[in-house]
């Protein structure tokens, strides 16, 4: 839970966005000094996003990714008490998811990753302080991209698709994210006039621990390809 109005609202403890801005500050200053690469995994506070930015403007080798719950929702979006909002970093306020989208369109930040993190319903139906941090996001990934950042104007759809593969696969230097000859064929097929409703019952993965339950999307994915063979397909057929 993020530490603002909405955590002494719901009398939970919070984790202020300073936690992370502190430690991005201080790797950045490490990145400098030793000229080492420095990643920014699930960045999800405005400050630092704007610190990302500003290394990147003095030239470090510094790169960062967000997930798209973290472009998607604040933390006033959340059921009070549902555990399938328990994530870290948590939901922040919405200054911070405002932040981290204006990162995604400036370039501070250079991919989008799920972490996606499956538990089983013991696990997750406790106490919300007692219960393990993560949701499920393979399955809406695209989707909710689609919806909060190429839909309303704010990236274009090639950003998009750059951001889920031609820079994840430069930042870990792996022959994937494109279609060039000799690369891994590894596609992922969507279609953006696709309208369709996320149902946790139906899904694909082991796991139901997802806030996006019920939640309506225009455009997804028909098909995904893993080293040249179709491994699923909307339609069925394989």
């Amino acid at each position: 839970m993020h530490e603002g109005m909405e955590s002494v609202r719901l009398g939970l403890r919070g984790i202020p966005g300073c936690s992370e801005d502190v430690m991005v500050a201080r790797d950045i200053l490490l990145a400098e000094v030793t000229g080492v690469k420095y990643h920014v995994a699930h960045i999800s506070a405005r400050y630092s996003v704007a610190l990302v930015n500003f290394a990147k403007q003095r030239g470090l080798p510094v790169t960062s990714e967000v997930t798209p719950h973290h472009f998607a929702l604040a933390d006033a979006d959340m059921l009070p008490y549902d555990s399938n909002y328990r994530m870290k970093p948590p939901l922040r306020a919405c200054i911070d998811v405002e932040g981290v989208t204006e990162g995604l369109v400036n370039g501070a930040i250079d991919a989008i990753a799920t972490d996606h993190a499956p538990h089983p319903g013991s696990e997750k139906m406790q106490e919300f302080e007692r219960c393990p941090f993560g949701i499920t996001g393979l399955e809406h990934a695209i989707s909710l991209s689609l919806q909060k950042l190429v839909h309303p104007g704010l990236i274009s759809l090639g950003r998009m698709v750059e951001l889920f593969t031609v820079n994840p696969a430069r930042i870990l230097q792996i022959p994937k994210g494109t279609l060039t000859p000799g690369a891994d064929a590894d596609v992922t097929i969507f279609d953006l006039q696709r309208s369709w409703t996320f149902d946790v019952n139906k899904s694909l993965s082991k796991s139901r621990n997802t806030p996006f339950h019920g939640h309506a999307f225009q455009g997804g994915q028909v098909a995904t390809i893993v080293g040249g063979q179709f491994v699923w397909r909307l339609d069925g057929l394989i």
